[in-house]
This record gives structure tokens, sequence and C-alpha cells, in this order.
């Protein structure tokens, strides 16, 4: 996403990467950063929870509308409601793709 966002703003259109890495987004030089600490695949937040949702979207927007400066990152000061090992345990499929059996299997 980092890169895709400097080639975007090189053609004149501004862009704010909401991420669950924002350190790993400000490594790689992105132009503006909404940090949050959710679990991946759930940048927004919890299914459904359209509170939590339009707080990260307004943010995002705020980010977008009013840091002129390259590089702003900006960390959304929520807490993922429900314990995150757990979170990932629950994102986790109950029986691991062929990939990871083969990864698993290599150790």
């Amino acid at each position: 996403m980092p890169v895709l966002a400097r080639w975007i703003e090189a053609a004149g259109i501004p862009t704010v990467v909401v991420t669950m890495m924002p350190a790993v987004a400000e490594e790689r030089r992105t132009p503006r950063i909404v940090g949050v600490e959710f679990p991946f695949g759930h940048a927004f937040g919890m299914p459904n929870d359209r509170a939590m949702q339009r707080r990260v979207l307004e943010l995002a927007l705020r980010v977008l509308a009013g840091a002129s400066a390259f590089g702003t990152r900006v960390d959304l000061d929520v807490e993922w409601p429900v314990p995150l090992r757990e979170a990932y345990r629950a994102w986790q499929p109950k029986e691991p793709s062929p990939i990871v059996k083969k990864m698993l299997q290599s150790r």
C-alpha cells in the first residue's frame, strides 16, 4: 500500500493509508497514515460496528484534509473490544491452509 499511495500522490491525488502496521508504513514513506491497533483484516473496526467504523473513517478524512506534511501519522486511540490474542485466534481458520501445513511440516 505505501508504494501505491506514493504513486497516486505523484499523480496529484492525496492519499491516506489506514493500517495495522503504522511503523512499517512510516518506513516505506507513506504520505499520510492512520494507525489502528486492530487485528489484520479489520482496519476499520469490528464487523457491524458502525460507530467504530465511522470513527476510523472520520479520522482518516481529517488526516487527509488537514495534513499537508508528507509522512504525517495519527494513531487512533481505540482499543479492540476483545483481547487481541483471542481476536487473532478467532480470525484463524480451524484447518490450516495447504501452504501453512507445508510450512509447519518443514519446521
